[in-house]
């Protein structure tokens, strides 16, 4: 079965965890709601990296590769800054997840829903490949910087 577009995906995630993360805000406060939807969606991230892993051989080659997924219907518009067998840097400069979670009035938990899955990913994908990003258009900045670097033993 063909995989969905991530954007896709994430807008039907979030029509399912909006609600649910709001119950858990009422009932547990926003702060302890926040913690557990972050626990399972970093888990939920490394699961997903280890299905696309699948058996297959890893490399940062493989992971650029699946950037398809995550820009697919234009929900990323980003300007490669340096693509390598050892380096990914790239930025984002306009991010329909952002976009999606603000209207759907989620924009306080997009990071969570999305955002954090980024280098989550990597330990259940490759744990050789890390990232490093200073800044999120999810949490108001003009662009987000993605730096992924890949270990080499």
């Amino acid at each position: 079965m063909a995989e969905l577009p991530t954007l896709t995906k994430r807008k039907l995630q979030a029509e399912v965890i909006g609600p649910i993360y709001r119950e858990m805000a009422a009932e547990l406060g926003e702060e302890k709601a926040k913690a557990i939807l972050d626990r399972a969606i970093r888990k939920a991230a490394i699961a997903e990296g280890k299905r696309l892993a699948g058996s297959d051989q890893t490399s940062m080659r493989s992971f650029i590769d699946l950037f398809a997924l995550w820009t697919a219907d234009n929900a990323l518009e980003i300007k490669v800054l340096q693509a390598t067998d050892e380096v990914f840097d790239f930025d984002v400069t306009r991010c329909r997840y952002a976009e999606t979670y603000r209207d759907m009035g989620l924009g306080s938990i997009g990071h969570l829903l999305s955002c954090n899955r980024d280098g989550t990913f990597c330990q259940g994908y490759d744990p050789k490949i890390s990232l490093e990003r200073k800044q999120t258009i999810m949490e108001g900045a003009p662009c987000c910087t993605f730096r992924y670097r890949y270990k080499t033993p």
